[in-house]
């Protein structure tokens, strides 16, 4: 299908991709006057906008991170309720990335575009799956589009993970991982696996991981690190951001072993996998 008609109402401009019949953006680079958001990470929803829509959980996150996420007002919108924009219809699904993330679905004059956000089709447990949308035209994100990026299976992972902790009982083993979507993601596929021991949280991850309790995500007994005693972290899996892991923060944990939390949610010790771009 050719894409001309599109064109004629869906732009990039120096703020990103801008709808015209509905006068707003979808997860712009700067402040503009109407953005839809399509998920939290800060490559994707940032401050300074006049108005937002997005999911209740998107909204929360970029309250707790942002510390508003409009300035002059928000507006909540359910998995799949459509709601009017100008001249367009737009409705959220559901993308599969992380807590809160969507896929904005757009029509007007009966053509219909979808635009992905960043999303998955792998299962996760903390969010809802990623929903297949007929369409007329999708623009997708295509970080690990590839041949080249390829992630371990993630449940095998998460077996690496424990079978190491069996094997160095006196070892802190200390995951980087981003503080939206892969700590809380990791978190929870470790309790699947009946891991249900405390995990300890680099102060930086606490504020999200409540973000999805107040969601109804069970994460199990989280503690900081700072403050706890040295042997409570001989055998405990410390999670932190990957900066953290590669200053002097781990120096600190007993003979820290360290892993890495990939974009396909691959973590195994000793090694690294490929960053993702969508950071937090």
């Amino acid at each position: 299908m050719k894409t001309d008609h599109f064109e004629s109402w869906l732009a990039v401009d120096a703020r990103g991709l801008f709808c015209r019949p509905g006068g707003f953006h979808i997860d712009p680079h700067g402040a503009v006057p109407r953005a839809v958001i399509t998920h939290a990470h800060s490559d994707h929803a940032r401050s300074g906008h006049d108005h937002v829509l997005a999911t209740r959980e998107t909204l929360a996150f970029m309250e707790t991170r942002l510390g508003a996420a409009a300035h002059l007002g928000s507006q909540a919108v359910a998995y799949g309720e459509t709601v009017q924009i100008g001249e367009v219809t737009v409705k959220l699904v559901p993308a599969g990335h992380v807590l809160g993330s969507v896929q904005v679905v757009i029509e007007w004059r009966g053509r219909r575009v979808v635009i992905s956000g960043d999303y998955k089709r792998s299962a996760d447990p903390t969010c809802l799956a990623f929903e297949l949308v007929a369409c007329d035209l999708f623009i997708t994100e295509a970080t690990f589009a590839l041949p080249v990026f390829q992630h371990g299976e993630a449940q095998g992972e998460v077996a690496k993970l424990l079978k190491s902790l069996t094997q160095f009982p006196e070892r802190a083993h200390v995951v980087g991982v981003y503080g939206l979507g892969k700590c809380q993601r990791l978190i929870a596929m470790l309790r699947e696996a009946g891991y249900v021991e405390p995990i300890f949280l680099h102060g930086a991850l606490a504020a999200c991981c409540e973000v999805y309790e107040t969601f109804d995500v069970r994460l199990g007994t989280l503690k900081p690190t700072t403050g706890a005693e040295r042997d409570e972290l001989k055998g405990a899996i410390v999670m932190a951001p990957p900066s953290a892991i590669s200053d002097r923060w781990p120096r600190r944990l007993p003979d820290a072993l360290n892993a890495f939390a990939s974009a396909g949610c691959g973590c195994a010790p000793g090694r690294a996998s490929a960053a993702s771009s969508c950071r937090s």
